[in-house]
């Protein structure tokens, strides 16, 4: 399946279940769109934010850069997920690979998982 490089801003139908600033929640494609409707519209969430939460992380040139995954959701039965949105194909690429070891290191030492969803999870 295909992604749509779409950019827009989300307005979400219940506001109180967002994290952050409910006026500056945007999509960057529509995986992403979807995937705060889904953050919105499911009993199973009881909170979400969109590009809130910052991981500071060694990318190849061996300097220190951040890294704002896609979403942290807390679930109904008390999970936090961290979850970035990427097509398969760039799983393998090396700057990925990097934000997402210290992002698994990150969301490990708090208790946290962190999830990529491909194309596969999503549809």
């Amino acid at each position: 399946m295909k992604t749509t490089a779409l950019r827009g801003r989300y307005i979400p139908k219940q506001p109180e279940k967002y994290s952050g600033n409910v006026n500056r929640i945007t999509y960057r494609s529509l995986w992403e769109r979807r995937f705060m409707l889904y953050c919105d519209r499911s009993p199973k969430i009881v909170e979400w934010s969109s590009e809130e939460l910052h991981i500071p992380y060694t990318g190849l040139d061996d300097r220190v850069h951040n890294y704002y995954p896609d979403f942290v959701v807390k679930t109904h039965d008390g999970r936090t997920i961290v979850v970035e949105i990427k097509p398969a194909f760039q799983k393998t690429w090396p700057v990925n690979k990097a934000k997402w070891a210290s992002a698994r290191s990150f969301c490990g030492a708090l208790g946290y998982e962190f999830k990529v969803l491909t194309e596969k999870e999503l549809f």
